[in-house]
């Protein structure tokens, strides 16, 4: 086994966002102290030229220059058994830092060695709070997404309980399911449980290994001791279309290869068909609404807001505008967004 140096890696699996991806880059550096890291960007050949970007502007980042955009997991996984450090952060790169946010949670993981992994309190670019929350989803509350229940009734207590819409942001606490956009895990977990699977493309290798975390007792924390601004999906919205085909057939995978909903054959069955209703009424949605971005769940990002910052044809250009978030406006670490 590698013996750690570092406290921390930062890993950063990117395709095509290079603006998004050296504005995250500059916000860690301006603001990480207190510990030694290093930090990892694969990137999956980005016709943006994001691979030069970081050579260019970042000689210190360690970069992987993958042939083809290769899936999440694959890329994660890779800069994972290059780390040098006691802990990994997987990091999106439509993240922003606006405050030293990697020592404190190196401080959290240490303080509290029964954490497996812990994810920071994520921030939409208005400073409202994004939920990255989730509760296992029953059969029940399955086919009740299927039906877009949590639109027609935002105040059902079932849909709530999943959502984790009440979920108080400003206690640390342990949670089932937390989004990977920040998301740290400690040597011993990854060492012990094994790496993301691969065996998905985009959808459900965070959701997956969350699951098997919480079937083989480990614990899983959130903490409001930091917080990240995150744009949310900018790269998955590049190509809607595709991404919700990948979301489908991630989800039928993890469904048939976790057991997810239980492990009767008609069970699965019938899973496989509420996904694809699902499926197509997320395509339909697609060509009637306005909104074609992919994630715009309970919680995400106003969509007007992400786009007035990442319009490069509106005064100042996206990168500027990058620069620029009001973190005056965000809200702090512990605070109730």
């Amino acid at each position: 086994m590698r013996t750690p140096s570092l406290d921390l890696t930062v890993i950063i699996p990117n395709y095509n966002t290079r603006l998004l991806l050296r504005s995250c880059i500059e916000s860690i550096y301006r603001y990480t102290e207190g510990i030694t890291f290093e930090i990892i960007c694969i990137d999956g050949n980005s016709p943006d030229g994001s691979a030069d970007m970081v050579a260019a502007e970042f000689p210190e980042v360690v970069l992987i220059r993958n042939t083809a955009n290769r899936s999440y997991a694959r890329s994660v996984n890779q800069g994972i058994r290059l780390a040098r450090s006691r802990y990994v952060c997987l990091l999106d790169s439509d993240t922003l830092l606006i405050e030293n946010a990697f020592a404190p949670l190196v401080r959290f993981m240490d303080e509290h060695p029964a954490a497996a992994v812990c994810g920071p309190k994520l921030l939409n670019p208005d400073g409202s709070v994004q939920h990255h929350i989730r509760s296992f989803a029953t059969l029940r509350v399955f086919f009740l997404q299927t039906l877009n229940w949590h639109k027609l009734f935002p105040n059902s207590r079932l849909m709530n309980r999943y959502y984790n819409t009440d979920f108080d942001y400003s206690k640390p606490q342990p949670v089932q399911s937390i989004g990977t956009s920040v998301y740290v895990i400690r040597r011993s977990t990854w060492e012990t449980v094994g790496l993301l699977d691969e065996r998905f493309r985009w959808a459900m290798p965070d959701l997956a290994y969350n699951y098997t975390l919480h079937k083989r007792g480990f614990q899983l924390y959130y903490t409001p001791c930091a917080a990240v601004v995150h744009f949310g999906g900018q790269t998955a919205s590049q190509d809607v279309l595709r991404a919700l085909r990948e979301q489908r057939d991630g989800f039928i995978d993890f469904s048939e290869r976790y057991d997810y909903f239980g492990k009767g054959r008609l069970i699965k069955a019938i899973v496989r068909l509420g996904i694809r209703v699902r499926y197509y009424s997320k395509i339909l949605g697609y060509f009637l609404s306005s909104d074609k971005r992919v994630i715009k769940g309970p919680g995400a990002p106003r969509k007007e807001t992400v786009a007035q910052m990442l319009d490069p044809r509106s005064p100042g250009g996206s990168s500027q505008k990058l620069d620029k978030v009001p973190v005056g406006s965000l809200s702090q670490p512990g605070s109730d967004a």
